[in-house]
């Protein structure tokens, strides 16, 4: 599962930079792995961004404003508002679109306290 975070690094909206400071912290707290994407450097994903946004999610007005969360190729939609990232939309547990290349695993070590 590859999380992708769009911001705008250079954005003039505190609200915008709140909500941006927001997710990103979310997840960082949490352990998730993302990749922070900033719009205002990269053109190619700025309109990657704005055609991947289904219709029904984007503003009456002008374009989508970041922070805007997808998994993988799916949009999730989310708001930073979200209290877990599985609380926005994405596809059932299982089902995605890695390649064998990008399989995971965790190894258990160390020692077992047991406290009573």
């Amino acid at each position: 599962m590859v999380i992708r975070v769009y911001v705008a690094s250079s954005s003039g909206s505190v609200a915008v930079k709140k909500q941006q400071q927001a997710v990103v912290g979310f997840l960082e707290a949490n352990r998730i792995s993302f990749q922070e994407v900033d719009i205002t450097m990269q053109e190619d994903q700025r309109l990657w961004m704005y055609r991947n946004i289904p219709r029904n999610k984007q503003p009456e007005k002008g374009n989508p404003l970041p922070p805007q969360i997808f998994n993988q190729d799916q949009y999730c939609g989310c708001t930073g508002e979200e209290s877990s990232i599985l609380k926005c939309p994405h596809r059932t547990l299982g089902v995605n679109n890695c390649g064998h290349g990008e399989d995971a695993g965790v190894v258990c070590s160390g020692e077992l306290l047991i406290y009573l």
